[in-house]
């Protein structure tokens, strides 16, 4: 197989599927954390930067130092997986993808057994963690950058791309419409299914989205270990 043929392969963890279902799991978090663990969401650090900007000018060093703690978990998840991801190929004959997904089913599993009592600090620094790894892990679906815990730039790319593909009919304007799209539908169903759930199994409810990760694991552990065996060292695209 020569380089450019290589360079073409799609893994098994680029391919949309997987990606619908993380940023299902991730609409599922921010409804679980809205709900019922402080009303916050946990899939981005945007609005706890504005919040620690306020209290830094409002000289609220309490609530400054309050918020730097989501946000360094949310930085650490990041350089974690990343430095992960660089410097292991395989773990146990598993890509860092596969194993990723595994960690984020045992934190899953802990958070569903914490007691309502539990500080709600807990479970939200938590998510901010292994979203942000996740986040810095899945990086491109089939070659089209994508995210799997917000969907700001979703919104983005499909007005964007439905402007050139008005005004240019771009084929890959087209592609990136439907791909974009299909990601923010995934995430508004998570979000419905995962508040529906909260409202019948509360705080356990987050124990649900263990059955998706659960598919997603076994499904990349199974290409790991047999068609994809011989590719554990190529590096996923946007790496």
């Amino acid at each position: 197989m020569n380089t450019n043929d290589e360079e073409s392969i799609y893994l098994e963890c680029e391919r949309p599927w997987v990606y619908w279902l993380l940023i299902f799991v991730a609409g599922w978090f921010g409804a679980y954390t809205f709900l019922l663990r402080g009303g916050v969401f946990c899939n981005a650090q945007t609005a706890n930067v504005v919040l620690f900007a306020i209290a830094i000018g409002s000289r609220d060093i309490m609530r400054a130092a309050y918020l730097m703690i989501p946000i360094t978990a949310y930085f650490a998840g990041a350089f974690l997986s990343e430095y992960l991801g660089k410097s292991v190929k395989k773990v146990h004959l598993l890509r860092w993808d596969t194993v990723l997904i595994g960690i984020e089913i045992m934190v899953v599993i802990l958070l569903g057994a914490m007691p309502k009592s539990a500080p709600d600090q807990i479970c939200q620094i938590a998510l901010n963690f292994i979203c942000s790894m996740q986040f810095n892990t899945f990086r491109q679906v089939e070659g089209i950058p994508a995210a799997t815990t917000f969907v700001t730039n979703h919104i983005r790319q499909v007005g964007s791309s439905a402007a050139k593909y008005l005004r240019h009919h771009e084929d890959k304007a087209l592609e990136k419409i439907k791909v974009h799209g299909s990601m923010i539908s995934f995430f508004l169903f998570g979000g419905i299914v995962g508040t529906f759930i909260s409202g019948i199994c509360a705080y356990k409810s987050i124990w649900g989205t263990i059955v998706v990760l659960a598919i997603i694991f076994i499904r990349l552990a199974y290409a790991d270990l047999s068609y994809e065996k011989d590719l554990l060292s190529k590096v996923p695209h946007g790496h």
